[in-house]
């Protein structure tokens, strides 16, 4: 071997030795990488040592370029092998500071319930469902025939009045009842039984306030069927009020008028805080009106295609919120709606 190529032979045993201990010592990823430039590199020392392979025989070039690839697989494996553990040690050292002591007490977490109206239909579904009632639900984004025509208010009737209404066009509007929910339930019963609830979300255009609401929720009933008469009605009603505000109340009916009803009563309840001797909650009169009821009107059994020789029913509407601010002394409807945890957590 000629002089040139033994000094580069012993140049590159040299080279290893210092490389693979510098790589020893490394102790992150930027510094490997540094190392291994360093060594393999462009401007390597390696290169160097290969620049001079130009002055060297053939059979010297091949002993060195043998040389040289030996020097660059062991560079390579030991400096995979140490990012290997620069790796592992790392994932270790986050472990450890991630670690959890499953021994030291959970963190307390606040758990949610349902809103107080969200209780309330809940409970007026489980009592009508046990008296063989079937919940109903419809849309909120009703046509005019449903929500007023088939409930006996034909267009211009003085009534209609009475409901301030959001309409999207000239023949569709915000429903401003659930009964509205009871048309199509009759149209579908196709002159046969029905016995339904119908709770949800009805609009009306008014000013909100302590006790209006421009959106609020109403649970409508309807029972047809033959010989149901208005002592079914207040039979009915004095379940449904024992069951919310106590078994020792009595009810009371008043007459009223509804168009889709005849004859038409508010129905109120004996005030659950003085029980009748008159108190403020009360206004001094011993009773709380709490919902508006009566006998189909046979104009909307006809409508629906009853026959009404045979057929006949009664209705009744309870307003959700009225009932869920009575039970629990809310004074403001509004506060339903302010999604202020402080309200709700009470419930």
């Amino acid at each position: 071997m000629d002089e040139l190529n033994l000094k580069n032979e012993i140049n590159l045993d040299d080279l290893e030795k210092e490389a693979i201990e510098n790589l020893k010592n490394v102790q992150n990823e930027q510094a490997l990488n540094e190392v291994k430039a360093q060594y393999l590199g462009k401007k390597s020392k390696l290169s160097q040592i290969m620049a001079s392979m130009r002055e060297l025989s053939n059979d010297a070039k091949r002993a060195l370029g043998q040389k040289s690839n030996e020097f660059k697989r062991k560079v390579e494996e030991f400096a995979n092998k140490k990012r290997d553990e620069l790796i592992n040690a790392a994932v270790n050292e986050k472990l450890k500071k991630e670690e959890i002591d499953v021994t030291l007490p959970g963190k307390e977490f606040k758990t949610g319930h349902m809103h107080p109206l969200s209780q309330t239909i809940v409970e007026l579904e489980d009592l009508f469902v046990s008296m063989g009632y079937e919940v109903i639900d419809g849309n909120e984004v009703e046509e005019d025939v449903y929500n007023f025509e088939m409930l006996n208010l034909p267009k211009g009737h003085p009534a209609r009045e009475m409901q301030d209404s959001f309409y999207i066009t000239d023949n569709t509007l915000l429903r401003t009842q659930t009964s509205a929910v009871q048309a199509h339930a009759l149209l579908k019963a196709k002159g046969k039984p029905i016995k339904v609830i119908s709770p949800g979300k009805v609009y009306r255009r008014d000013n909100d306030d302590a006790t209006h609401s421009h959106q609020f929720m109403q649970c409508e009933g309807l029972v047809v069927g033959e010989n149901v008469t208005m002592a079914d009605l207040k039979g009915t009603l004095n379940i449904l009020a024992k069951k919310t505000f106590g078994d020792e109340l009595a009810i009371r009916f008043r007459p009223s008028f509804f168009p889709f009803t005849e004859p038409s009563v508010e129905v109120d309840v004996e005030c659950f805080k003085c029980h009748g001797k008159g108190c403020p909650l009360c206004k001094g009169s011993g009773w709380i009106e709490i919902l508006g009821a009566g006998m189909v009107h046979p104009n909307v059994l006809r409508m629906a295609g009853y026959d009404t020789d045979k057929y006949q029913g009664f209705a009744f509407g309870v307003g959700v919120e009225r009932i869920t601010m009575l039970r629990h002394g809310i004074d403001d409807i509004r506060t339903f709606y302010t999604d202020d945890a402080r309200f709700l957590k009470q419930f």
